[in-house]
């Protein structure tokens, strides 16, 4: 059976919009917003939001005595603010699992309680070479080295309140998008990538006038970054949960950014045998390249449902993406292949 034609301009549009839409876990709206307005566009899909602000699709299918259902996340790593420092820069603390080393230097956007957006910069507290010599180099990047420098006159704690940044505001990180030869460069390609997957196959499938095979649902999560984002969410008659997140990319591994990946076993252990087999067999049938990896420092949502006692099989496909948590880069080959995937499970 052939597949639907992808309309990558599309798929490209969309994940620049969505990469350019901050939402760091917890500050998700904005972007949850995002990919409902797109979704809007197909009348056989309708959506609705989790109790926890997630997005779930609904799609019928041909058949319905199978349900089955796939995710991916929209939130990302960012940080909130800890502490308003006497000298008026800020303290922050993780959303997230990352490095400060990661983020350093890079532009910032807070989001005030009152819906100011105040720029800066994440620095080093000793950031001056020219002043604190080799301990700018030497000082260990952790929560009490780093500061947010404000784009604004502000001398002390109260200059900074008075701009109406307030402890729990949320910072996101700029993700700096640019698409060059075939590369997506970015932050938070985890999972805005994935996230343009799911919504160009169900245009995809939309352009084709095609249903998938069975009925599906889409849950766009938003808590995933810190572990709970797809604990709950799905109707009790899934039975089965393909979660779509990105494959990480290094030494030991086999994913690379050309390729999407099937993940195995995690963190959290084996995935279902027989469900990563199905996704085999498909990407086989439909002559999809793919990979097929292990990554010992990775929790997906899949697992997330695993452990909130779900009785689904799961398995984990995702595009290729190198220097994840980091400053992030796939290729088109790779986004282009993963919705191939996703189509292919629809259908098949």
């Amino acid at each position: 059976m052939t597949l639907p034609s992808i309309d990558q301009d599309y798929m490209l549009d969309f994940l620049t919009g969505l990469l350019n839409t901050p939402s760091p876990t917890g500050f998700t709206e904005a972007a949850i917003d995002y990919t409902e307005q797109a979704l809007q566009a197909f009348p056989e899909v309708t959506c609705s939001r989790t109790r926890k602000g997630g997005l779930l699709v609904r799609w019928s299918g041909e058949r319905d005595d199978h349900p089955r259902a796939l995710t991916a996340h929209v939130d990302t790593l960012g940080a909130m603010i800890k502490e308003i420092k006497g000298n008026g820069r800020l303290k922050l603390t993780k959303l997230g699992g990352y490095a400060w080393n990661t983020v350093e230097g890079e532009g910032v956007t807070v989001f005030t309680s009152d819906g100011e957006k105040i720029r800066g910069s994440l620095l080093l507290s000793k950031s001056s070479s020219h002043v604190h010599g080799a301990a700018t180099n030497d000082t260990k990047r952790d929560d009490d080295a780093m500061e947010v420098r404000l784009d604004a006159i502000t001398q002390n704690a109260e200059d900074t309140k008075t701009l109406g940044i307030e402890v729990g505001d949320f910072v996101a990180f700029d993700p700096r998008v640019e698409v060059t030869n075939g590369f997506i460069r970015s932050r938070h390609l985890d999972d805005k990538a994935c996230v343009a997957n799911l919504v160009t196959a169900v245009k995809a499938m939309h352009d084709a006038g095609r249903k998938p095979t069975q009925s599906t649902y889409l849950l766009i999560s938003n808590y995933e970054e810190v572990g709970h984002g797809a604990s709950a969410g799905f109707p009790p008659e899934v039975e089965e949960l393909v979660a779509v997140d990105m494959a990480a990319i290094g030494d030991g591994q086999t994913s690379d950014e050309f390729h999407p990946t099937l993940c195995v076993k995690d963190s959290g252990g084996p995935y279902h045998h027989g469900l990563s087999t199905h996704l085999r067999n498909l990407a086989e049938q439909h002559k999809i390249p793919y990979k097929v990896d292990i990554y010992p420092y990775y929790g997906s949502d899949g697992e997330a449902y695993w452990r909130a006692g779900a009785d689904v099989k799961v398995a984990l496909i995702g595009p290729g993406v190198d220097a994840s948590h980091n400053y992030e880069r796939t290729h088109m080959d790779a986004l282009m292949e993963t919705t191939k995937w996703v189509l292919a499970y629809l259908v098949g």
